[in-house]
């Protein structure tokens, strides 16, 4: 399920709580565009553009939602994960975050 969601990124470093050296943003290998990594909600890390388009612009297999999780007991946000969208399509309009392995292929053919 994982490869053919495209969410096989690796995961993004956890620094140590005194560590003090500067993490580079994360860059694709290909393209060297920046792209954000997040973890999914089955364990995997899937590499995603840092930037919304509409829905009508990103075909159904790279659409991406990012979803906030809170502490137990707690209003505060947690981590986001990032959920593809499959069981209801969204509206045309709507806003999805869009794989970055669809852009990258659009600009590297």
């Amino acid at each position: 399920m994982a490869t053919a969601e495209g969410a096989i990124a690796a995961q993004e470093p956890t620094p140590g709580p005194d560590d003090v050296e500067w993490i580079e943003p994360r860059t694709c290998r290909r393209c060297h565009a920046a792209v954000r990594c997040y973890p999914t909600n089955y364990d995997r890390w899937v590499e995603l553009a840092p930037f919304e388009l509409p829905a009508k612009q990103v075909p159904p297999k790279h659409r991406w939602r990012l979803v906030s999780r809170t502490a137990a007991h707690s209003m505060t946000e947690v981590v986001r994960v990032a959920v593809r969208v499959g069981a209801i399509d969204p509206t045309p309009g709507e806003p999805v975050v869009p794989a970055h392995e669809y852009l990258c292929t659009r600009q590297n053919p």
